[in-house]
């Protein structure tokens, strides 16, 4: 689905041809032989929205003659309920740099691009690409910060209910925040590197222009703490689950240690009645010693107590 945009006395409407458009926005359902037909009006290659529309593509530019392509991946909640599934993974957006247009193409609904079309961003027009290009990075900065945020919070909820249960259903969250993190910290690392290269080698052409090269500045700022809270984020949750798994761990010997300990407690009286079980005559086990069985009792409860004692001097227990 093609659109078409224009800011007109501060508000973004929809057109319905491109010649006034100065912003085309492409996302699904698509008609047939429509991605083909729109890039060859445009007059570059194919490859700049196919590959925008693929989710593992990593973030990157390229130049043609007639346009330049940006790519990068932004964060998006998981609709997907299964327990194994990430509560958040990314997914690119592509933004095409055309003679007199910006073009956006995502291959999922975007929040960031919802944003823009609702006109919450201050000062933004799609006449100014540059400036348009700029605010993007921005907003998928801000996105990402506030995921992190919902994540960490999370995690400290899951961590408050593993102290006292040690549920399956915890742990799963927390593997999926762990993914969510993953993800995190390589479309970050890849944003970062194509912000810096695009800082280099000045794509946008904004060196001269102070309000947006600061904004740009701004937005590597942004991305760098982005990306060391996502760092900061997996380290911690590694080491929660390896001390859960150790404490886990260190309660089952535990457990085991103390089964031991009675299962040999139990063996000594069961050792002691065995051998006055056995269907042939003993010393002391006559008829005319009816008082016998009180001395097995005796001597059975000696030897448990005096394990006892010797185990807790031992400090078995």
């Amino acid at each position: 689905m093609i659109r078409y945009y224009k800011k007109i006395d501060q508000k973004i409407i929809e057109l319905e041809t491109e010649e006034e458009a100065s912003w085309i926005n492409i996302s699904q359902p698509f008609e047939p032989g429509e991605l083909q037909t729109f890039a060859e009006s445009y007059d570059f290659p194919i490859d700049f929205l196919t590959d925008s529309l693929d989710i593992d593509e990593r973030s990157r530019y390229e130049r043609e003659e007639n346009a330049n392509l940006i790519l990068f991946n932004t964060p998006l909640l998981n609709a997907d309920i299964k327990e194994n599934e990430a509560l958040y993974y990314t997914a690119p957006i592509g933004i095409i740099l055309v003679v007199d247009k910006i073009v956006t193409i995502t291959s999922r609904d975007n929040p960031i691009i919802d944003k823009f079309l609702d006109n919450k961003v201050k000062k933004f027009n799609p006449s100014d690409p540059k400036l348009f290009v700029v605010q993007l990075f921005e907003q998928n900065v801000h996105r990402f910060l506030d995921c992190l945020k919902k994540l960490n919070i999370e995690r400290n909820k899951m961590e408050r209910e593993l102290y006292n249960s040690s549920r399956n259903k915890e742990l799963q969250q927390l593997l999926r925040i762990e993914k969510s993190l993953v993800y995190f910290v390589n479309s970050l690392s890849a944003n970062e590197l194509l912000k810096m290269k695009m800082k280099r080698t000045d794509l946008l052409n904004i060196r001269e222009l102070e309000y947006h090269a600061d904004l740009f500045e701004d937005v590597l700022i942004d991305n760098s703490q982005a990306l060391e809270m996502s760092n900061v984020h997996t380290n911690i949750l590694g080491g929660t689950m390896e001390t859960y798994a150790s404490i886990v761990s260190n309660n089952m010997n535990a457990f085991i240690n103390r089964l031991t300990i009675i299962t040999i407690t139990l063996m000594v009286p069961t050792l002691v009645y065995s051998f006055f079980g056995m269907n042939m005559e003993i010393p002391g086990t006559g008829p005319e010693y009816k008082y016998t069985y009180l001395w097995v009792i005796f001597f059975s409860i000696f030897f448990v107590v005096g394990l006892i004692v010797f185990m807790t001097k031992n400090r078995r227990f």
